[in-house]
């Protein structure tokens, strides 16, 4: 088999094991509190990529790394995990995974927007039009608009995540298009910095939490699968993927949540819903789509 096609099959993988991630935050939220549930989740995943990364040769290129840079990658960190996965894992306890997900689609229109101003990014016709389309899918979805009130914390929530999320995913790629950084001691520095903040934060204000033989498994895996080795296989993809392939790839995920949503959720999809999320996936692959793409890290 050619190396590209392998590439292409273990991207969709790494995919699929994210989309999954939101069916297993669902059924551990159950018993466990959201934020604490996060900072677990991440902590770990932080103590086994530090382990990836000590056991390198990447591991050089700490001791080189300036205060002004140790400064973004904590606030990469911050925004990213502290807030970002935090947000994530609060609306998935007040909302539906499918909701959320579509929420979250707005996350690339909210970058290209933010782009213009702060990396002077230039969308193209094409990416506005994938802007409307994207915000036209999640009107048809939504509407009528009515909001039940146990969903309003949620809603608010998710709003503040994609906007962490937009703005941390412009800091990331003003820290990585340097080229000077190792995505993985980017992703080791940020992930400590913010799942530290998590779980304070979630011990602090949620307790800590009885916790499940069923439940550290799900934890466990989610850390160690979904988010160690995930990110390890999925930058591995990098060197033989191109951008735009990323990308589209990345996108199926609009595709695999609901679906797996649906299939052991009970969640259910209306024809309107459906078609609000298929407006919205196609309008936010297209605002993904840039005439001169560069890799980025997941």
């Amino acid at each position: 088999m050619q190396p590209h096609l392998i590439a292409v099959f273990q991207a969709l993988f790494v995919v699929f094991l994210w989309a999954t991630s939101w069916v297993f935050v669902k059924f551990g939220l159950r018993d466990i509190p959201p934020v604490t549930f996060a900072g677990l989740r991440y902590f770990l995943a932080f103590i086994c990529l530090s382990m990836v990364l000590l056991f390198g040769e990447t591991k050089r290129e700490i001791k080189q790394l300036s205060l002004k840079t140790w400064g973004k990658f904590a606030v990469l960190g911050i925004l990213f995990y502290a807030v970002t996965q935090g947000a994530i894992f609060v609306a998935l306890a007040y909302l539906p995974a499918v909701t959320v997900n579509l929420l979250w689609s707005f996350s690339s229109v909210t970058v290209a927007l933010m782009g213009v101003v702060w990396l002077s990014e230039n969308p193209t016709i094409l990416q506005w039009s994938g802007s409307l389309l994207a915000i036209a899918g999640a009107f048809v979805y939504f509407y009528p608009v009515a909001v039940p009130q146990s969903q309003f914390i949620g809603m608010t929530v998710a709003l503040l995540g994609i906007l962490a999320n937009a703005v941390s995913s412009i800091l990331g790629r003003d820290i990585n298009r340097t080229g000077k950084h190792h995505p993985l001691v980017i992703t080791v520095i940020s992930m400590g910095v913010g799942s530290i903040l998590l779980l304070v934060a979630g011990i602090a204000t949620e307790g800590m939490p009885v916790i499940t033989l069923q439940g550290w498994g799900i934890i466990l895996w989610l850390a160690l699968v979904n988010t160690a080795f995930a990110f390890t296989l999925w930058n591995h993809t990098l060197r033989t993927l191109t951008a735009l392939e990323s990308s589209i790839i990345n996108g199926t995920m609009m595709i695999w949540i609901p679906t797996l949503a649906v299939l052991f959720l009970g969640e259910t999809i209306t024809i309107k819903g459906l078609i609000g999320l298929v407006m919205a996936g196609a309008g936010t692959l297209i605002v993904q789509l840039r005439k001169s793409p560069a890799n980025k890290t997941t």
